[in-house]
Formats: structure tokens, sequence, C-alpha cells
């Protein structure tokens, strides 16, 4: 009995160490957020949003794949560095499954709308499909095509 309480013990120390991990990764540099883990740099506003130094104020906005590449190309003009979509992986490691409304770190990324994000990844098994990430479930979706208009979050590589 003792064995398996000891074992018990263990295996929840390691699971509150995991899950907890995600936000000793990450260092806030204002309108942008450092990923470590990543190594990328994502901003901390959704597409449509702007920093005011203490949150993200404004509307989220929804875009289509084509209408990302112009958002994408104004981004690149305004702001140093070259911004894009993250893919699959890199938007999935900011879920968080711990938080409360939307499954996003909020300290870092607040007034995340919990509702799925485009991804630059088409769906392998069915390529007229692209890879989301739902903040509202925390959970990987490869069903919507590119005309379907989703919410964004960029990053570029550091």
């Amino acid at each position: 009995m003792k064995k398996n309480f000891n074992l018990t013990i263990a295996l929840l120390s390691i699971f509150f160490s995991i899950s907890h991990l995600n936000a000793t990764n990450l260092i806030d540099k204002g309108y942008y957020v450092v990923d470590l883990k990543q190594k990328v740099d994502w901003l901390k506003c959704s597409a449509g949003q702007q920093w005011d130094d203490k949150n993200c104020s404004g509307e989220a906005i929804k875009l289509n794949l084509e209408e990302a590449e112009i958002a994408l190309n104004q981004l690149n003009e305004q702001l140093e560095g070259e911004w894009r979509l993250p893919t699959k992986k890199e938007l999935k490691s900011l879920v968080c499954t711990d938080c409360t409304g939307a499954k996003i770190n909020k300290k870092y990324f607040p007034n995340t709308p919990a509702e799925p994000f485009w991804t630059s990844q088409r769906n392998w098994w069915s390529p007229k499909f692209y890879w989301s990430v739902n903040f509202f479930t925390g959970h990987v979706y490869g069903r919507f095509v590119p005309e379907k208009r989703l919410f964004l979050r960029f990053l570029r590589d550091r």
C-alpha cells in the first residue's frame, strides 16, 4: 500500500511540474512574448487587437487564409522581423489545459478569444483542409477550408 502511495505522489508531482512548465518558458517583452522552448517570439495580441502596455485592446478579427496573407504583409512592414502563422505544433504549445475560459495563459496572451485559430499547415490526411487550434477546448482540428474565417496569432523565429 505504501509503495502505491509513493508512486501516486511521484506521478502527481511530475504531472504538476509539467503542467506549469509552459509558463516558465515564456518571457514577457511588452507587445510580444519570448518562447524559450519553441525558440520563437509570439505577438501577445490576436490579429485586430493592439497592445496598450497593459492589455490587448480592441476586437480580435477573423480572417480567411488569403486575408491572413495580406495582414501578414502589413505586419511585416510595420514591425521588425519576419512574422508568420504558427505551425500546428507551435500553436498547440500555447494550450493551457488548467486554464479556465480560453485555454491559454491569460497573463501572456490577454483577451484571447476562446475559439479556433489558424495554423499554417494543411491537413496531410485531407489536403483541402487546414489545421487549427481551438482555445475553447484546447484541441487541434484539421477541418477548416482556407475560405473560412478564424482568428490569428502571429509569431517570428528567434
